[in-house]
């Protein structure tokens, strides 16, 4: 009787799972690890702010205008982080107005990437003179700085948030069909796109089934990166007076109420701008993570 198969080689290593190898990779980078937390918090408050809030982020306590922060004299428990001019608490304001960026960074990232994605496919399969018609509009794009663009379609739409949202949206898209497309004319001439081709798969099936799975990585660490880019620049237009109006606590336009102060109060400009580059640097910080985690050619074997 054959007794080969008890003398086989020793079995290999299990493989990691995929999720589990991404997180080998992403906790090497212990600033991605903390940015990590650091939007966790963002997030919990986005989603949990007017709970956990200690005053409601538009009540006025007239008693208590420009009181500074607990720990300088004058101030007290009731407002940690001091009022504002109008007696609003900072705390309270700073902590609701986290969920405006979010949701700012979530549905521009949302509108940018879908449109990005979908015009992006199209450039990577089109003819060459379509092809060349998409880039060389999104190159126009390009060519003018992004927050002045999205200064110009704001005060064409009108100030608002929604406007300053569609507005970053169509600013931060090109970026989006660029990498798309070159994914796409690297990854359409390998083996299994023309397997598939062979085997019958229709256009729309090579682009969404086939082809754009293996596109992702670079796209998810572009919409980390440009998760931030939305909440900067919804926070500079807001200060400009283009994007959420008052009373909305917003972060930008909180600074842009209290800019006359900053001599007198310098808490009411200090806190929101410290919140603006926490958030900014955290969401960086997982960006530079989730690239090195994603791209195969920064991995070791």
């Amino acid at each position: 009787m054959n007794n080969t198969a008890s003398v086989g080689t020793p079995d290999a290593p299990a493989r990691p799972n995929r999720l589990g190898e991404f997180w080998f990779y992403f906790r090497e980078n212990r600033g991605a690890v903390i940015g990590l937390w650091i939007f966790a918090l963002f997030a919990f408050l986005a989603f949990f702010g007017p709970w956990v809030a200690p005053h409601d982020a538009t009540a006025q306590f007239r008693s208590a205008t420009l009181q500074p922060p607990v720990w300088q004299e004058g101030g007290s428990w009731t407002h940690i982080l001091g009022t504002d001019p109008l007696g609003r608490d900072m705390l309270s304001r700073l902590i609701v107005g986290a969920r405006y960026s979010f949701f700012v960074g979530v549905i521009v990232v949302s509108i940018a990437a879908t449109g990005g994605i979908i015009v992006g496919l199209i450039a990577g399969f089109a003819p060459k003179w379509l092809d060349s018609i998409i880039m060389r509009i999104m190159d126009i794009v390009l060519a003018f700085p992004s927050l002045l663009l999205a200064l110009v379609l704001v005060a064409i739409l009108g100030p608002s948030l929604t406007n300053a949202m569609i507005a970053i949206a169509i600013v931060l898209q090109p970026h989006y069909v660029r990498l798309t497309r070159a994914s796409v004319l690297s990854e359409r001439q390998k083996d299994y796109v023309t397997s598939a081709r062979v085997a019958g798969a229709g256009i729309f099936r090579l682009m969404f089934v086939t082809v754009l799975p293996n596109c992702l990585a670079p796209i998810i660490v572009q919409a980390a990166l440009s998760f931030s880019t939305a909440i900067l620049d919804a926070a500079a237009l807001g200060f400009l007076g283009m994007g959420a109006q008052p009373p909305t606590p917003e972060w930008g336009t909180m600074l842009a109420e209290a800019r006359e102060f900053i001599l007198r109060a310098w808490w009411v400009v200090t806190f929101p701008g410290i919140a603006i580059l926490v958030t900014v640097l955290a969401i960086n910080l997982m960006g530079d993570g989730l690239r090195d985690a994603l791209d195969p050619k920064l991995k070791r074997s």
